[in-house]
């Protein structure tokens, strides 16, 4: 039985993520500081394969131990997004940046690594700027730039895979209501109103599912898929923010939605990103954005608090 070590494994991802590495017979180890309090995994304590240990990444006395008893690594531990690293720019380098490095300095050349970077490193661009994983990177904020280095740093090692992740979306056992898709759905739910700025900025999405579907297809192709960056999105979500609210109209009719000339995100990304080399390796996502949009608004009879965001 293969040993699969996750930091940060209560998060978002990560708590999808340890459902399915138990359901297809990893022993899962997962590393976490409970900075959220969450309870996300407690449907897991009574798994035999299921390890936990609350600890901070950036600690040796941590994450050594456990490091050298994984045959994968999945480094999912990060202040992710532009606005938390902004509120939190020390801890932010510390997390996201030096602990993966001081990591790679004590894996072993014969273990896996499979390692979130993140596609808002194409950065902004003209309307038709089409991306794919030879496009030249043009990190604008602090999470995105810690990620381009640490993607360079990863692609030294001889055993690795980078995913640069599209926005992800949907419901998970510890919830974010600041990701895109799951925070306009969240708006148009309860607000039923959305004031809009740049309206044509275009991103592109992934279901956290789907996101969790993708570290176990580089598990089993990681012979064939080493040495690679892929980008993990769908192919047919190259959305603009304005084309998403039409989305949710549809499932929402009384949702209303307006565009104003202020307002700027932080990290300013705008593209067209292909998924085609993730794809030709046989994955295919199976979840589309209004299947998360269906999903969000069941969910969203259960939640209406701000418990639910990293910001």
């Amino acid at each position: 039985m293969e040993t699969v070590l996750v930091t940060g494994g209560a998060g978002y991802i990560g708590s999808v993520l340890v459902e399915d590495l138990l359901s297809n017979w990893y022993k899962v180890i997962v590393v976490d500081n409970f900075r959220y309090n969450q309870t996300s995994l407690n449907a897991f304590c009574y798994h035999k394969n299921f390890e936990i240990i609350k600890g901070d990444v950036c600690l040796k006395s941590t994450i050594l131990p456990v490091l050298k008893q994984a045959d994968y690594i999945i480094p999912l531990a990060a202040l992710v997004g532009a606005p938390l690293c902004d509120q939190e720019p020390i801890t932010a380098a510390a997390v996201n940046k030096k602990a993966v490095l001081m990591m790679l300095k004590h894996v072993s050349r014969q273990q896996g690594i499979i390692m979130p970077t993140t596609n808002s490193a194409y950065g902004s661009g003209g309307e038709n700027n089409y991306c794919d994983e030879q496009s030249p990177l043009n990190p604008i904020s602090q999470y995105a730039i810690e990620k381009v280095a640490v993607e360079k740093a990863l692609m030294e090692h001889p055993n690795v895979i980078s995913y640069r992740l599209a926005t992800v979306f949907g419901l998970s056992p510890r919830m974010r209501l600041d990701l895109l898709v799951n925070d306009f759905t969240y708006r148009a739910v309860h607000d039923r109103f959305l004031l809009l700025f740049e309206a044509d900025f275009k991103r592109n999405y992934i279901h956290v599912r789907d996101v969790s579907k993708a570290f176990l297809h580089a598990i089993l192709h990681f012979g064939s898929m080493k040495g690679e960056v892929f980008n993990v999105g769908l192919s047919d979500a190259n959305l603009s923010k304005r084309e998403l609210c039409a989305k949710i109209k549809t499932h929402l009719p009384a949702f209303q939605y307006l565009e104003a000339d202020h307002g700027k995100d932080v990290d300013q990304r705008n593209y067209v990103v292909s998924n085609q080399k993730l794809e030709n390796t046989g994955y295919k996502p199976q979840y589309s954005v209004d299947d998360g949009i269906v999903e969000l608004i069941k969910g969203y009879v259960m939640l209406k608090n701000n418990l639910y965001a990293n910001v």
